[in-house]
């Protein structure tokens, strides 16, 4: 839920600076960005009831960590994710539990040195088999193994990834090299902080002050 409102005040933000923005090119590169927000935000899962959500926290206990780092690889037939967690493989096998649907899977790893650990993937590339889908426990590490309902490759793990790429990808596509440093500008914008947006957003307000007045010639 806390990262679910983070994205939507950065959304509200990306449309404030779109009221403001005149250039093409800077609003391209907001709309870009308001459009992989939104994404994101369609993709997170649905608030659980407060009564489930309280029982599961306080059956959990201790405290929760969102696993963010990963690695990944396939075969023909799976899509394998590591999840490094020193001393996973003491715990019972029952603390470790993931949860299958034929496009999403999340991982729940309880009472691991006092602490408890979830990882979820929404929207993935490709349906997968629920039944054929599994987990293995080894040494300092979870691995998932997601059975591929059809033995093709992945070029990644979620739908938002591909329409990512799909579009980093689309503003490389140009053959104007005046554009090269824009492009930069927008992969920069899409992927920074909020800090690095306002960074961007205050270099782009004070070259048009200074082209006003004269002293750069040029178009940004």
């Amino acid at each position: 839920a806390l990262f679910l409102s983070q994205l939507q005040k950065d959304l509200e933000e990306v449309k404030e600076l779109l009221t403001n923005a005149t250039r093409k090119r800077v609003r391209d590169v907001l709309l870009a960005e308001k459009h992989k927000l939104e994404m994101e935000i369609k993709n997170q899962p649905p608030p659980k009831p407060k009564d489930v959500a309280e029982e599961e926290k306080s059956s959990l206990g201790g405290y929760t960590v969102k696993i963010n780092n990963y690695g990944w690889d396939q075969s023909d037939k799976f899509v394998k994710i590591y999840i490094s967690l020193n001393g996973v493989q003491k715990l019972p096998a029952e603390n470790v539990q993931v949860n299958f649907t034929e496009r999403s899977f999340d991982l729940l790893v309880k009472n691991l040195n006092g602490k408890n650990y979830t990882m979820t993937f929404n929207n993935l590339l490709k349906p997968i088999s629920v039944e054929g889908s599994s987990r293995k426990i080894k040494t300092d590490m979870v691995l998932v193994m997601c059975k591929k309902k059809r033995e093709e490759k992945w070029d990644c793990l979620t739908q938002v990834e591909k329409e990512s790429k799909e579009k980093e990808k689309a503003a490389y596509d140009t053959a104007d090299p005046s554009e090269g440093l824009m492009n930069i500008l927008k992969k920069m914008y899409a992927e920074g902080d909020d800090e690095m947006k306002r960074t961007i957003n205050k270099a782009w307000v004070e070259s048009r002050e200074k082209q006003y007045k004269g002293d750069i010639p040029m178009d940004i």
